[in-house]
Order: structure tokens, then C-alpha cells, then sequence
């Protein structure tokens, strides 16, 4: 960043604007058409103040997020995000042709972990839906066992019914 962190825009239009408010109490009595200038000029220029300094902080915003990728030196990020997905991000560098080579192995090593990790995952997914297909049987059969229960609990009270009407 530069000096005033990259808000000079703002503070040269801030400068001018506050110069403008405070010569304007000065020169309403001078002349009524510099009365409706600084009418105009007074509200215009604080404007853009405020305009300078939303546009610096949009483009500090910016680039900070820019900047945060440029960081690893290795040219591969490696993200785990909250969902447990893993985004990888490569950057490149034009005209390096000397590493090439080291780099290739670089990306083919991370290419090879990579597709273990994807192995790995593919495998705890198949047990998870093993056991998923295993908790779905489970439930078919308490729902059998609770229908059955209940045909007894009606058999029970039909007998008992049954017995009153024969007495």
C-alpha cells in the first residue's frame, strides 16, 4: 500500500471539501451567485469523498483476496472447505520454463495422493452405504415386529371381547 493507504484520492477531495465549508461562511455575504456555487460545490465535493473512499475500500477489498492466493510459494493451495471438500488451486507463472520439470513431478505427486484420497473416499462411501442398506433392513423388520405386536394386542382384545359375549 501506498502512503495514507491508497486513500490519497480521498484525502486530496476530503482537503477540498473542507476548504470549500469553510470558505463558504466567508463568502455569502460577498456576492449571492458565489452563495448558490458553494450551494452547489459544498455537497458535490463531500460526495465524492465519500465515493473515493467506497471505491479504495471496494479495491482494498478486492485485491486483498487476490493477494491471499498469491501467498503459497509451492503454487499449489490445497483447500479444505466446511463441507469437507478439497478444491485445489495451481498457479503458474509465465515464462518459467527452467522448473518445469520439477514442477510436473510437483503436480503429478499431488495427482497421486489425490487419487488415494479419492480411493479412500469412494471405499467409506461404499461402507456407508453397506451400512445405510443395513439400517433400512433393520427398520423393515421392527416395522414387521411392530405390526405383528399390534395384530396380537387386537387377537388379545377380540378374545377378551369374545369371552364377555359368551358369558
Amino acid at each position: 500500500m501506498g502512503y495514507l493507504g491508497n486513500h490519497l484520492a480521498t484525502v486530496a477531495t476530503g482537503v477540498f471539501a473542507a476548504v470549500l465549508t469553510v470558505l463558504w461562511p466567508v463568502f455569502v455575504d460577498f456576492a449571492p451567485v458565489l452563495d448558490f456555487v458553494f450551494i452547489m460545490a459544498v455537497p458535490i465535493m463531500w460526495f465524492l469523498v465519500f465515493t473515493c473512499w467506497i471505491a479504495q475500500k471496494s479495491a482494498d477489498y478486492m485485491h486483498s483476496l487476490h493477494h491471499n492466493n498469491d501467498d503459497a510459494s509451492a503454487g499449489i493451495v490445497l483447500q479444505y472447505g466446511e463441507k469437507k471438500s478439497l478444491t485445489v488451486t495451481t498457479t503458474t507463472t509465465a515464462g518459467s520454463h527452467e522448473g518445469g520439470r520439477g514442477e510436473i513431478a510437483d503436480l503429478r505427486s499431488v495427482q497421486s495422493e489425490l487419487a488415494a484420497d479419492l480411493e479412500g473416499l469412494k471405499e467409506s462411501l461404499k461402507l456407508k452405504d453397506s451400512e445405510i442398506e443395513r439400517l433400512n433392513r433393520q427398520i423393515a423388520n421392527l416395522q414387521t415386529l411392530v405390526q405383528i405386536e399390534t395384530l396380537k394386542a387386537e387377537l388379545a382384545n377380540l378374545k377378551m371381547l369374545a369371552s364377555k359375549h359368551k358369558k
